[in-house]
């Protein structure tokens, strides 16, 4: 078996309020950041999984997010993976 690093990026979709980034942004703008607009918050999360191949590991890592990590009803999703050479 393989290892597979993953970074996965994870935001609320378009339309979702994002309350946490709308309190950023209004902070921001009364410390006279007024250039900075639209702030989103989001998480990321690092992880590796072993797997025979990287096809293999995305999809583990995909239902993952799917069942736990995120939240599709209101989260999109972004998964980064490489093989972790040398281990």
């Amino acid at each position: 078996m393989k290892i597979y690093s993953a970074e996965i990026k994870i935001m609320l979709k378009k339309g979702i309020l994002d309350v946490q980034g709308k309190t950023i942004e209004n902070s921001l703008n009364s410390m006279e950041f007024k250039e900075l607009h639209n702030v989103r918050i989001g998480k990321f999360v690092e992880l590796t999984c072993q797997a025979d191949n990287e096809e293999s590991a995305k999809t583990i890592i995909d239902q993952a997010c799917s069942k736990l990590i995120a939240n599709p009803i209101i989260e999109d999703y972004h998964i980064s993976i490489q093989e972790v050479k040398g281990e």
